[in-house]
């Protein structure tokens, strides 16, 4: 989610709030039980497809703070070396790419610590297209988390839940961040009480959205992250392609990346339907 100048963005932005999101809702959020792995049993055991959940990520790919995550620099060149490669200069947080614990967290997993029977896991999908495209505020709410098992059943256990808002056609231009004349940016995501259901009511490892953060775009306090991350679990920002996948069934994969001490990193994420 961050970008270059994130911490010190962070740290303005949340000043008023500190004593709040530090301490009560800290505390709220580690006192919830951390998810256990996910019960492989109820995945799928053969696939038909394979869908591609992961933005390509250009150096001018939208970012949080509007500035570039990514550029790249031509060490070795084929005409002149006999091979390719180049440096990448990048961003942790900066297109399809893991929110690991440790990013919200004093103490929580960093990605190389995640277990990799916890990137592979069932995944369900909540439609909200209707509500982001009259309110682009919009959020997952515990009605939406209702709406979806009443319609598909239990929420399988270990899952990610994905919301699915649309607002990835908007990744290529800056309608993804839709910020207003104040800077506020407006893009929905999950609120804090959606994740607290989720946290509460059903075993849940992943949170995954196709816009650039877990909480909607005017948040200032992160509520989110702040309740989600610190107990284990892990999130998804800027996927791509939900709307190819059905409401329940498919398999997530989190290519994420291995780097010790990372707070989270660019991903190949996938679907197995």
């Amino acid at each position: 989610m961050c970008v270059p100048g994130c911490h010190e963005s962070i740290v303005h932005r949340l000043s008023r709030r500190r004593l709040f999101v530090g301490s009560a809702a800290m505390a709220a959020a580690t006192a919830v039980m951390a998810p256990r792995a996910p019960a492989f049993a109820q995945s799928p055991a053969s696939f038909s497809r394979v869908v591609d959940l992961t933005h390509t990520l250009p150096p001018d790919f939208p970012t949080y703070f509007g500035e570039p995550g990514l550029s790249l620099e031509q060490v070795f060149d084929f005409a002149d070396d006999g091979f390719n490669l180049k440096e990448w200069h990048l961003n942790e947080h900066t297109g399809t790419h893991l929110d690991a614990p440790i990013h919200f967290s004093a103490d929580g997993q960093t990605a190389d610590a995640i277990p990799v029977e916890n990137l592979v896991v069932p995944l369900a999908v909540i439609d909200i297209r209707a509500k982001a495209e009259a309110d682009p505020d919009a959020q997952v709410t515990p009605d939406d988390i209702r709406a979806w098992i009443s319609e598909h059943g239990a929420i399988p256990d270990g899952a990610c839940i994905a919301m699915r808002s649309g607002w990835d056609r908007f990744a290529t231009d800056q309608r993804f961040r839709n910020a207003d004349d104040e800077g506020v940016m407006h893009f929905p995501g999950f609120h804090l009480e959606a994740a607290e259901m989720l946290m509460e009511e059903a075993n849940v490892i992943g949170m995954a959205v196709d816009t650039l953060s877990l909480d909607y775009g005017p948040s200032a306090d992160f509520a989110t992250h702040y309740a989600w991350l610190p107990t284990n679990r892990w999130g998804l920002e800027c996927v791509a392609n939900l709307g190819d996948l059905p409401a329940t069934g498919a398999t997530l994969v989190v290519g994420s990346p291995k780097i010790q001490g990372a707070t989270g990193g660019p991903s190949r994420v996938i679907a197995l339907v």
